[in-house]
């Protein structure tokens, strides 16, 4: 028997698994696109934006400008290679560092550390800009903006609401329930009070009670998505100017950059996201390998929790996936994995739709997928305890997880079974086959 070996992100180091060749059905990996010279590649698109003029002409002397960045959460976007060339460029168009602030799009995150600062924004802008935190619950930081479509009332940080003119900076990738990330959710939520962030995210669940998740939510779904519209508008109430947003290949590097009008360029930037991470494959298998991609995208089990959505797609209903992320930072969010305390689907979906929260939204969809696949998940030791919580099967390795995992197979009867793996699972849209096997 043929093997092939595998070797995956773990955290900062790697983890092997050989596997029997002849039940490897698909390799789901996102094309290999190039990295490009940031500096030169960001004052490209700056300088040549999609539906809007260049930045320069967008910007004049006088301006009070708002900086709205992605969080530390969100460094895969490796922001801290390009605000420096955005901040320049604002100070050709006239615009002094004292005139710029900068305010981390939280969301209901932590505050961050002065090295997180310096992680997101690089060390040079972090000694010349001012930097302020988003406190999604402190009432006195926020001010009414106005009601969506859907009647969800939009509270935002005074200091997005009272600059002159906004940029919005962050990274495109597809997104579990509002389509892609980046855009509007630097505004929301990046930068609203608690209870508008709820109630937007709560048009992920089904309208009716028992049907779990809203499947107009989905994962690269924007059109007629509803968390996505209800963005949409409140972003339109603010108008930011100008948006810069990295696009990033699987090796973790900045292969595109997007800049202009804050929704055109946004958009163009997941047509290009799609066009590098759709992947098809052959069929669903029994066994899906399953990827976080390694620190920072697997630093917890709620950030990880994106190698569940390709796996969800590739796996066959009632067959086994084995989920690979260190979670290094176990217990951020607390409410996340505090969550898992329900005995079945409908008691948790009762509970979600009371007092919704993004982490118990995510701890839903996981406890519902669990439910529907045998997961083993592969982490570091420490985190056994709080993993079987999840309903979750924890290992130390790879190996250990795919051992069991043939365990199982054989004591189903399957010999031919079928194998899946998706080494980067933040970098792919799984496309399912047209005749897939459940």
């Amino acid at each position: 028997m043929a093997l092939k070996k595998f070797t995956f992100n773990f955290g900062k180091t790697t983890q092997d698994v050989e596997l029997p060749e002849e039940h490897i059905s698909s390799i789901i990996e996102g094309k290999d696109v190039p990295a490009v010279d940031v500096k030169q590649a960001t004052i490209e698109a700056m300088r040549h934006p999609i539906g809007c003029k260049p930045l320069q002409e967008m910007f004049h002397k006088g301006d009070k400008v708002c900086l709205v960045i992605a969080d530390v959460t969100r460094t895969w976007n490796k922001s801290s290679e390009y605000v420096i060339h955005v901040v320049n460029e604002l100070n050709l168009a006239g615009v002094p560092d004292e005139d710029m602030t900068i305010l981390f799009a939280q969301g209901t995150h932590r505050e961050q550390t002065p090295e997180e600062d310096i992680r997101v924004v690089g060390e040079e802008v972090a000694h010349r800009i001012k930097m302020f935190q988003h406190h999604c619950r402190n009432n006195d930081e926020l001010t009414c903006v106005g009601t969506t479509r859907y009647g969800t009332k939009v509270m935002l940080n005074k200091k997005v609401v009272e600059a002159d003119k906004i940029v919005i900076i962050d990274g495109i990738t597809a997104h579990l329930f509002a389509g892609y990330g980046g855009g509007r959710k630097l505004i929301l939520p990046g930068v609203a009070g608690w209870d508008t962030i709820q109630e937007n995210h709560c048009h992920a669940l089904a309208d009716k009670f028992g049907a779990g998740i809203n499947p107009k939510t989905r994962n690269g779904v924007i059109d007629d998505n509803p968390v996505n519209y209800d963005m949409l508008d409140a972003m339109d109430m603010v108008k930011p100017t100008f948006l810069v947003h990295s696009i990033i290949n699987n090796d973790g590097k900045i292969c595109n950059m997007v800049a202009g009008d804050p929704y055109k360029a946004w958009v163009e930037g997941t047509k290009i996201v799609h066009d590098n991470q759709a992947v098809s494959f052959k069929e669903r298998a029994d066994v899906t390998f399953a990827c976080a991609g390694g620190y920072p995208k697997d630093v917890s089990l709620y950030q990880g929790c994106k190698c569940y959505d390709p796996a969800d797609v590739t796996t066959k209903h009632g067959g086994i996936i084995i989920a690979i992320m260190e979670a290094s930072d176990l217990y951020e969010p607390p409410e996340y994995l505090g969550s898992f305390k329900y005995d079945n689907e409908q008691d948790m979906e009762k509970e979600l739709r009371k007092n919704f929260t993004i982490p118990f939204f995510v701890a839903f969809n996981l406890f519902c997928m669990t439910h529907r696949y045998t997961i083993y998940l592969v982490t570091k030791p420490e985190n056994f305890e709080a993993i079987r919580k999840t309903n979750q099967i924890p290992c130390a390795t790879v190996a250990e997880a795919w051992e069991k995992a043939k365990a199982q197979l054989a004591a189903e009867g399957k010999t031919d079974y079928t194998i899946n793996v998706v080494p980067h699972c933040g970098g792919v849209i799984a496309e399912e086959p047209v005749q897939s096997s459940h």
